[in-house]
Order: structure tokens, then C-alpha cells, then sequence
């Protein structure tokens, strides 16, 4: 009889917590504020910008990438050059 009292009051404390927590997160705040003046207010407008320069770094990226391929080669190469040499 005891366990199931003490289960009883788990789930109790259980469920009084986890509706306190629903209830808390239930609360509706104030509503947004008006979206301000600016792009696509009355028409569809294009944005402003895409002058991102990203060939540069995509170059530089590319060249990276082969040369830490090209060390990973070489490096494996040496390892089994020296496995046929012993």
C-alpha cells in the first residue's frame, strides 16, 4: 500500500509540474509591431546588393584543396616506396 502511495504522489508532483510548465509556455505575449517602410511595401521590388566577390575565394579554396590532395598522394606514395625498399 505504501509503494503505491508513494507512486501515486510521484505522478501527482509529475503532472502538477508538467502542467504548471504547459501553462507557463501557454501565455501569449503582445502582438509584433507593424512591419516598417521599405522593400516590397506596396510592389515587388528587387533587393538591393549581389556584389559578393566569391570567385576569389572559391579559386583559393579549390587551389588549397589540391594541394593537401596532392600531399596526402605523395605522402602515401612514400610510405609505400619505403615498404617495397625494407
Amino acid at each position: 500500500m505504501k509503494k503505491l502511495n508513494k507512486m501515486t504522489k510521484g505522478l501527482l508532483l509529475l503532472t502538477l509540474f508538467l502542467g504548471r510548465v504547459l501553462l507557463a509556455h501557454a501565455q501569449t505575449g503582445a502582438p509584433p509591431p507593424p512591419p516598417g517602410g521599405g522593400h516590397g511595401q506596396t510592389e515587388n521590388q528587387p533587393a538591393g546588393g549581389g556584389g559578393a566577390p566569391i570567385g576569389g575565394g572559391v579559386g583559393i579554396m579549390i587551389s588549397l584543396i589540391a594541394v593537401y590532395g596532392g600531399r596526402k598522394a605523395y605522402n602515401y606514395y612514400q610510405t609505400q616506396k619505403q615498404g617495397l625498399e625494407e
